[in-house]
């Protein structure tokens, strides 16, 4: 689990691959948002709250405010009882930003 190299739209949120700040513009949040998800978290494997927690301290201090960012942007789901949790499923390529919740 290593942070990739930041697209160059969001470098300059980075510090010697540290986020020093979040970007308060929705498009860019999104975008920060998305690149830590894919370049911090697998796909197809479950994560502790204390392995995310470790994950997001690579890249900032505040765990808490970057977890509760990436849940509420659904790139991150968690179970109910918040014992796990998993990368969303990546968004369509025509579906625009954001991943959506399955169709009932």
């Amino acid at each position: 689990m290593s942070v990739h190299e930041p697209p160059a739209t969001l470098a300059a949120f980075f510090t010697d691959g540290r986020l020093t700040s979040i970007p308060r513009r929705p498009a860019r949040r999104t975008a920060l948002l998305e690149h830590l998800a894919q370049s911090l978290f697998d796909a197809d494997r479950s994560y502790t709250e204390r392995e995310v927690n470790e994950a997001l301290l690579t890249v900032h201090s505040d765990t808490s405010m970057l977890r509760r960012y990436l849940i509420e942007a659904h790139l991150l789901t968690r179970t109910r009882d918040g014992s796990s949790y998993r990368r969303a499923a990546e968004p369509s390529a025509e579906g625009g930003g954001g991943a959506q919740p399955p169709a009932a």
